[in-house]
């Protein structure tokens, strides 16, 4: 075998995995289609993630958040869900958790840099970047992955990291459910003229929905999310226009507004798939669970998966065993299907709720947000949903 374990994609699950294994002593082969440069210093691409306690707690072990300056973490301290318009909201208080605050908000590129930086000094973490996968198969006794260009790599197990649209898992016969919500999501951050009390906003408007998510200093991130044969109205409006109306809407209550980044757009599709594993091989990060953005847990669910398969891996490691077997796998999928159909599922037909503006739809919208604000364990279950402040 050349190695242990091949991780398909360098992205922070793929990069968290192998940080987990890397003191295991396995040998680890990691295939990336982008340069290292790019790895090493990534862009600012819009994104701020916002991040649970749980995910916190496993990149302070992993060494990760130790890499990201204080000045580049963000609290959230309070939420509101509003419908429509900015009344009667429904309000996450923190003191309610438990905890000092309900979450973090972190740039998706210093999160990038960090998982690059904390496997980099593993020698038995060879990282190979500019390789593009050709075919994927596996045997009883392991996995082959084909480059363009025909070399091939052996190993005892595969993981593939490699995107919610993943070829590998196409190549492996694992059907998903994948829902194009045709909408778009346009991310950009924005600066403030009045504080926003680290206090995050989901505004269900009922043509779009616009997050307002707390940064550092009067700063804050702003999440639109928008059908995609309207996203024009707002990629066409200049930076003065989009503060403009993005402050009407918010009622002016952060003052001034001001666009400080470009406009960033993503199309939006969730994706599910079918079976978290196949033979010798396995499926980590948004190849597993693609989120809507919503309920912010994309990489949450990705850190999660990566650490619920490295503490199976490890286990059988060191009783010696087959760390590619199908039990290992069998346990992965099911504990991590359990963690994460019922968020997905819920988001999604939240998400279906929410864009609809039919009379029904806002009847059923107003009842919902009723029972959260005066069911204390309705609200106290959604709490440790998006926190995972209790795992």
């Amino acid at each position: 075998m050349d190695s242990d374990i091949i991780i398909i994609g360098a992205g922070p699950a793929g990069l968290s995995f192998a940080r987990i294994l890397a003191d295991t002593g396995l040998k680890i082969t990691m295939l990336e289609r982008q340069t290292e440069k790019t790895l090493a210093k990534p862009d600012y691409d819009g994104r701020e993630i916002a991040l649970t306690h749980l995910s916190q707690r496993l990149m302070d072990e992993t060494g990760m958040w130790s890499r990201i300056k204080d000045a580049d973490i963000s609290l959230i301290k309070d939420a509101k869900v509003l419908n429509g318009d900015l009344n009667d909201p429904l309000f996450f208080d923190h003191t309610k958790s438990g905890k000092e605050n309900l979450g973090f908000m972190i740039s998706n590129h210093h999160i990038r840099r960090a998982a690059y930086e904390v496997c980099k000094p593993y020698k038995n973490i060879n990282l190979m970047t500019e390789k593009e996968v050709w075919a994927v198969e596996t045997d009883d006794v392991g996995g082959t992955v084909t480059l363009k260009g025909g070399k091939k790599l052996r190993s005892r197990l595969i993981v593939a990291a490699d995107s919610r649209f993943s070829a590998t898992r196409r190549m492996m016969g694992i059907s998903t459910d994948m829902r194009d919500f045709g909408r778009t999501c346009i991310v950009c951050k924005v600066k403030l003229d009045k504080d926003h009390d680290e206090t995050a906003y989901e505004c269900f408007f009922y043509d779009r929905t616009v997050a307002i998510l707390p940064l550092k200093g009067r700063y804050c991130s702003v999440v639109i999310t928008i059908d995609s044969k309207d996203a024009h109205l707002v990629l066409d409006q200049s930076p003065k226009e989009f503060a403009q109306e993005l402050s009407k809407r918010m009622e002016g209550r952060f003052g001034k507004m001001t666009l400080d980044t470009q406009l960033y757009p993503y199309p939006l599709v969730g994706t599910f798939a079918d079976c978290f594993y196949a033979n010798r091989y396995a499926l980590i990060g948004d190849a597993a669970v693609g989120m809507h953005p919503v309920t912010a847990h994309g990489f949450n669910f990705g850190l999660r998966g990566a650490h619920t398969l490295a503490t199976e891996i490890k286990k059988f490691h060191d009783l010696g065993l087959d760390i590619g077997s199908r039990e290992i796998l069998q346990h992965y999928n099911t504990s991590h299907r359990q963690a994460t159909w019922p968020l997905y599922m819920g988001t999604n037909a939240l998400v279906g709720l929410y864009t609809k503006t039919t009379p029904l739809a806002k009847l059923a919208r107003k009842a919902l947000l009723s029972i959260g604000q005066h069911l204390p364990p309705a609200k106290r279950m959604i709490m440790n949903q998006l926190t995972e402040a209790a795992s």
